[in-house]
């Protein structure tokens, strides 16, 4: 199947490593120019170099704070000076730490407000002007399976991430009428950094190894495994092309089979 994503600018953030970087090695490998962003000047470089070793695509790397709005705003309009548009947005930021409510302070909740709801907010407003400009457009949000069922001990990913599941609903409306997609990519486990620190963190608790804990993660899933990026990667480079031209306000729900809710 040709995705049509050749010579497509799209902007991937979160994506020197784990679930954002598999999202930016399907993309080039599809002949799409990739924007990619992180935190770490270091782990964006390494990145860009890796994807470079056996792509021809045009590849840049920026730096930027997904709790800042100026940086944010900096890296779309960088992206579009230097490549003329942009065709998609893949909207994606580190998880807020795991704890339960009587861990997190006022402070804590804001920083978490700020990572997970605020940054989606400002990354979808960062390109609207571009895209409706164009009269075109596909946003992919990467949430968490915790819009389905809440995750315990993740009680701030379990709010904010909520929220972003209502706002790209929401949005789905509204930006119809500019040409405009948008839809949400919802991943169970994955084999990334993030989920072995969670497994680690979760293993503790309960005096085992952290291989034990993955173990037992991996038994609770009807697949039995945890999925690699380079398949969520798969799934979001299908929600950005135009063999899912008539999708938008869907939520795809990649899990092995572990979700049980339906709504």
């Amino acid at each position: 199947m040709n995705l049509g994503l050749r010579d497509k600018v799209v902007m991937v953030a979160a994506a020197s490593k784990g679930l954002g970087y598999g999202i930016a090695q399907t993309l080039v490998q599809e002949g799409a120019i990739v924007s990619l962003a992180s935190r770490s000047a270091e782990n964006v470089a390494k990145a860009v170099a890796s994807l470079k070793e056996s792509n021809t695509s045009r590849i840049s790397g920026h730096t930027f704070d997904a709790s800042d709005n100026a940086s944010i705003t900096q890296w779309a309009t960088n992206t579009e000076e230097e490549f003329g548009r942009i065709d998609g947005l893949v909207v994606n930021a580190g998880g807020p730490p795991a704890g339960t409510f009587d861990s997190f302070d006022d402070a804590a909740w804001t920083r978490a407000y700020e990572l997970t709801l605020l940054s989606a907010v400002r990354m979808i407003r960062a390109v609207l002007l571009q895209m409706r400009n164009q009269r075109s457009g596909s946003i992919v949000v990467v949430t968490s399976t915790s819009v389905k069922e809440p995750i315990d001990g993740l009680i701030l990913s379990n709010v904010f991430r909520s929220g972003v599941a209502s706002l790209v609903k929401s949005l789905s409306r509204e930006l119809a009428r500019d040409g405009i997609r948008i839809n949400s990519l919802v991943p169970g486990r994955f084999d990334t950094q993030r989920v072995q620190q969670l497994d680690a963190v979760n293993a503790a608790k309960v005096g085992v190894a952290s291989d034990e804990q993955r173990l037992l993660e991996e038994g609770r899933i009807p697949l039995k495994r945890y999925g690699l990026p380079t398949e969520f990667g798969a799934a979001a480079a299908f929600l950005l092309s135009e063999q899912a031209s008539y999708m938008t306000g869907s939520t795809l729900v990649l899990d092995g089979g572990k979700t049980t809710s339906v709504s």
